[in-house]
């Protein structure tokens, strides 16, 4: 049995599949909820996600250690096909504050928040799974994903990464 390596260069698809098909599954369930009030609803949830994954890809992933390669998310490599790189110094230094989270934890809790108000409504158990599937994964899917296959493999970690400095602050300030 070998040992893990501290960092990946381009991380294995064992960890970008699962990592993937988590957002995809929170992207799906959200967008599920929301076409219980309607078609319309649900195309404008998936394109403000869409709108969200490019910004990120544009935004972030260009200055990312991973551009052009494959991250835990698979988002460095798409990055690098759509944009040019950036500058990996402003992706150290950068700040995270809760106010620039709140457009991805949306992402999450309108869904959620749709899905309640059409079970008062109209009652119906599928929504009722979708909606509790949908926190579970937002909350300890997304925590396992990132704890456990993501961030602890992560060279832009190393190099200085704003997430860990926000959710972690004393290990990071230690580390």
């Amino acid at each position: 049995m070998s040992e893990e390596p501290a960092c990946y260069e381009d991380y294995p698809w064992r960890v970008v599949i699962p990592s993937t098909l988590l957002a995809l599954a929170v992207y799906g369930l959200g967008g599920y909820i929301v076409y219980q009030w309607g078609w319309i609803w649900m195309t404008a949830y998936l394109l403000i996600v869409l709108v969200l994954e490019i910004r990120l890809l544009k935004g972030s992933c260009v200055h990312c250690y991973y551009h052009g390669r494959t991250c835990a998310f698979g988002r460095g490599r798409l990055s690098g096909l759509l944009f040019e790189r950036g500058d990996p110094e402003t992706f150290s230094s950068r700040e995270v504050t809760w106010r620039e989270l709140i457009p991805d934890i949306m992402v999450s809790l309108v869904p959620a928040a749709a899905g309640i108000a059409f079970l008062v409504r109209d009652f119906a158990w599928p929504v009722l799974v979708a909606i509790v599937v949908l926190l579970f994964l937002s909350t300890a899917g997304n925590g396992f994903v990132r704890s456990t296959l993501a961030c602890r493999h992560c060279r832009q970690r190393e190099l200085g990464c704003p997430a860990e400095r926000f959710f972690q602050p004393a290990e990071a300030e230690e580390g």
